[in-house]
């Protein structure tokens, strides 16, 4: 009975087998299957890169390290300059200028967006290549390498542009010869003279300089002379740009020695026109229209004081905000010059027209003393029809005065004179000192604004024609 169940066992085992087999096999093609559609999830969850959790050999980090390799950045020590303890390492100098984005004279500084390229040869980067094809990347390998440690003299504020990435480029060639671009914007001194502002043209300079390095170890030059420096269309919107050009020169520090220095220069001529519509003519206006008192009746002593003021005020106003625009500079300016002097011909009218009313009044009071004027004479009533007051024209009737003994006038005889008679053809000139003609218009006031009308005027126009011919 024994022996009949154990070969039934076995015969059930020998029917069963062939079925584990198979189910065995399925579930290893499930997995399979389960595995590659997994990665195919991933792969388009991530935009065709494939994820380090569910791959891990990772193609963008096997091209680094077989750069690497490539350029055997391992085997040397790259915090070492080439050629290190023989002679100076030649790196040449391009600079591509993209814009000028502003200037300020109240803080004497530019701000300058460029393309700063290096070119040098590093013998420990060279690489075997078949089709002399280079080798380009970005900032994550510069920061394994040597690289020129180049900066700019007297900048205030520097940096690199990094949208979206840092703008940095490193290009290597198989004989180790190596290009380095970086796109930078920088705000530098420059030192303005303004004593012709804003008539005036400056020079400006942009220094680069290596700040470790001095002539011993490193040389700067311009990589291809003068076609070093380009620019691009650039304009502004006060100034003019009259010339780019590079130079170089040596700097010598007392601690540490010379150093080669490259000069990106350009010369600026200010745009003049924007000035006389805010300054100049506004100016000339204001000392036009302080004349427009000389026509007033001198009488009218509102009119005439209120216009005075005004314009005084006015060009106070003007002489302000130019001066707020303007860096607090010890020396006088042209535009100062030229508004001081108009601040002066307003200011002068004003005073000619205190001295009008000053001597109509003393005037006056001397007529009224000798009893020329009756008590009830009103002096707003002696104007003639030009506008002027005219003391010798009889506006109202005036009361006889009585002929006595001590009003007769008596004629003393005339003294002989041993002068001869004039001849006949003859003319006779009477000559006034300085000081009776002084008196004459002292007793005449109305002259004054008619002086005024002709003085004024010739005396601005002169000034303009002086100032132009010296500034302009």
């Amino acid at each position: 009975m024994n022996f009949a169940l154990s070969v039934l066992r076995l015969m059930c085992l020998a029917w069963l087998w062939p079925v584990v087999l198979l189910k065995g096999s399925n579930t290893q093609n499930q997995r399979r299957h389960k595995d590659v559609y997994l990665g195919e999830n991933t792969r388009h969850k991530h935009g065709g890169r494939i994820d380090f959790k569910t791959k891990k050999s990772d193609s963008t980090k096997s091209l680094l390290i077989k750069s690497e390799q490539l350029l055997r950045i391992e085997d040397h020590d790259f915090a070492m300059r080439p050629g290190f303890g023989g002679s100076a390492i030649p790196v040449g100098i391009d600079v591509q200028v993209e814009s000028i984005d502003s200037i300020s004279e109240v803080n004497m500084d530019f701000t300058m967006t460029l393309y700063l390229r290096h070119y040098w040869q590093d013998d420990r980067l060279a690489f075997p290549s078949s089709n002399n094809k280079s080798r380009t990347f970005d900032a994550r390998l510069v920061k394994k390498i040597w690289v020129p440690d180049v900066f700019f003299v007297h900048s205030k504020r520097s940096f690199i542009h990094d949208t979206t990435m840092e703008n940095i480029m490193l290009r290597v060639y198989p004989d180790g010869n190596i290009l380095y671009s970086v796109r930078i914007t920088v705000t530098a001194l420059c030192s303005m003279d303004f004593s012709r502002f804003p008539l005036d043209t400056q020079n400006c300079s942009l220094e680069l300089e290596s700040y470790a390095y001095n002539e011993n170890d490193l040389m700067l030059y311009w990589k291809n002379g003068n076609d070093s420096l380009r620019t691009d269309e650039i304009a502004l919107s006060q100034f003019f740009i009259e010339e780019f050009h590079p130079s170089f020169g040596l700097a010598f520090y007392s601690s540490t020695g010379w150093y080669n220095r490259l000069y990106i220069n350009f010369i600026l001529r200010r745009h003049i026109f924007f000035f006389m519509l805010q300054t100049y003519f506004p100016t000339m206006l204001m000392v036009m229209l302080s004349w427009v008192s000389f026509w007033i009746d001198r009488r009218a002593v509102p009119a005439r004081v209120s216009l005075g003021i005004t314009t005084v005020l006015t060009m106070s106003t003007i002489i302000t905000g130019v001066s707020a625009s303007m860096p607090q500079v010890s020396y006088v300016k042209a535009v100062d010059i030229y508004l001081w002097a108009s601040f002066l011909f307003v200011f002068l009218s004003v005073i000619e027209y205190a001295a009008v009313n000053y001597f109509t009044t003393v005037e006056e009071m001397k007529k009224l003393q000798k009893g020329k004027l009756p008590v009830s004479y009103d002096a707003t009533q002696a104007m003639a029809y030009d506008g002027c007051f005219h003391d010798d024209i009889d506006v109202s009737p005036f009361p006889e005065l009585p002929t006595t003994p001590s009003t007769t006038r008596t004629i003393p005889p005339r003294a002989s004179s041993t002068e001869p008679p004039p001849t006949e053809g003859t003319r006779l000139w009477r000559k006034r000192s300085v000081g009776k003609n002084i008196r004459f218009i002292m007793s005449n006031s109305y002259m004054i604004d008619s002086y005024s009308r002709i003085i004024f005027p010739l005396a601005y126009l002169l000034f303009n024609i002086i100032y132009w011919c010296i500034y302009s």
